[in-house]
């Protein structure tokens, strides 16, 4: 291994932190998605040279065919890193360091006290101590009944009833999906934003502290797609492309996918977006699967097959009571593979909290949780939720 040395010249080391662009840029990026990236383009004056310096960084990059400005692998990270410091600033002390169960795990930690073996139980987790401990007493009150002096002889024999284990707690792994509401409310308060913020906090805190669990994203709207990580960070929420008081609308579904600007995009499809986690989560071989789903309203499109077969996207407008029942019937399909519910309802304006009952009939048909929380409280409520694996609903103030 060769090294080259050099003269101190007195600035700090980098550090991981510097490493990255101001706080400013990446929340322009998560804030305003490909727009963001495109106003960098028409900063004049001394801020001109931001963009030239993320260039030379290699943070970001143009496209060969477009020009178009892309994030690198280096900035997916950068924004990962940083969403994860700004999360855990706000989580609350105390919150434990994995997923614990009474089964170990691939990994698992002792806790307190001590229990008798039992068949499948790891040898390497036996407490001697106590293990001699039971075989003495076990020898001595045989000595008694057989009334010889009460005094300890060796070899002390063990019998597999003296076997006593240490209790621990395991480690499990975990295959997490997150369900990003996609629908035009979530533009605002911020909804979105912190969405993000939190889902590549996630993907940060599992590379890192949790290698074994995995990571996928789905996005639901008027459908429902599956996100690449290295594409979240531009995803932004579909556009309101119309106010009309009512919408009855049923379009042929492989119409709609084949033809999105055929229909309005900024609806609530929730049953299609659990339809996808479940294929998403089927191919993942971990111990225990999850889904997170973060929502701002009650749906409001779901896909029903008609009489002759055809597959249709139903657009209603406002919530229909179908809409609800077919879309709790996916999520018991989904809690029936054994896929685990986590829901956070984002509650910024009081006024519009009649949506919350179809949260309630979600949580207690899946036997999930529901977290009720504003935009601003999500990052640490997510984080702690898939940290401390709660299994109580929470009302967080």
């Amino acid at each position: 291994m060769r090294f080259d040395y050099g003269s101190f010249n007195g600035q700090p080391f980098s550090g991981p932190d510097s490493l990255f662009p101001s706080p400013q840029i990446m929340r322009l990026i998560l804030q305003y998605g490909q727009k963001g990236l495109d106003a960098l383009e028409n900063l004049d004056g001394d801020d001109s040279e931001i963009l030239q310096g993320l260039l030379d960084a290699g943070l970001l990059e143009r496209d060969e065919g477009t020009g178009e400005l892309k994030l690198t692998p280096k900035m997916v990270r950068g924004l990962e890193h940083k969403s994860l410091l700004e999360v855990f600033a706000g989580l609350q002390r105390g919150t434990r360091e994995g997923h614990l169960t009474q089964d170990p795990g691939r990994s698992a930690e002792r806790s307190e006290g001590t229990k008798p073996y039992e068949f499948g139980d790891p040898i390497s987790e036996l407490d001697i101590n106590a293990t001699l401990r039971n075989a003495i007493a076990r020898q001595q009150a045989r000595a008694t009944l057989d009334g010889s002096p009460e005094k300890t002889s060796l070899p002390i024999r063990i019998d597999s009833g003296d076997l006593e284990i240490n209790l621990s707690e395991g480690q499990s792994d975990t295959a997490v999906c997150v369900l990003l509401d996609m629908s035009g409310s979530m533009i605002r308060y911020g909804r979105f934003y912190q969405a993000k913020r939190v889902a590549l906090g996630m993907a940060s805190l599992m590379r890192s502290r949790f290698p074994q669990d995995t990571i996928d994203y789905v996005g639901f709207y008027t459908t429902a797609e599956r996100i690449a990580e290295r594409d979240l960070a531009l995803t932004m929420p579909k556009p309101i492309s119309t106010h009309d008081y009512q919408v009855r609308l049923r379009v042929p579904l492989d119409k709609a996918m084949a033809n999105p600007e055929s229909v309005p995009q900024h609806f609530t499809n929730l049953q299609m977006g659990l339809t996808l986690a479940r294929q998403v989560l089927a191919r993942r071989s971990a111990a225990n699967k999850q889904l997170l789903i973060i929502t701002d309203g009650q749906p409001t499109a779901h896909v029903q097959t008609s009489a002759n077969g055809t597959e249709n996207l139903h657009l209603i407008y406002p919530p229909s009571e179908t809409t609800s029942m077919l879309t709790l019937q996916e999520a018991m399909r989904c809690q029936q593979q054994g896929i685990r519910f986590a829901t956070f309802a984002l509650i910024d304006d009081y006024w519009g909290m009649d949506w919350v009952g179809f949260v309630d009939k979600l949580t207690r048909l899946t036997r999930g949780l529901a977290y009720y929380c504003t935009s601003e409280d999500l990052g640490s409520t997510v984080i702690e939720s898939y940290l401390s694996g709660r299994k109580r609903k929470n009302f967080v103030h």
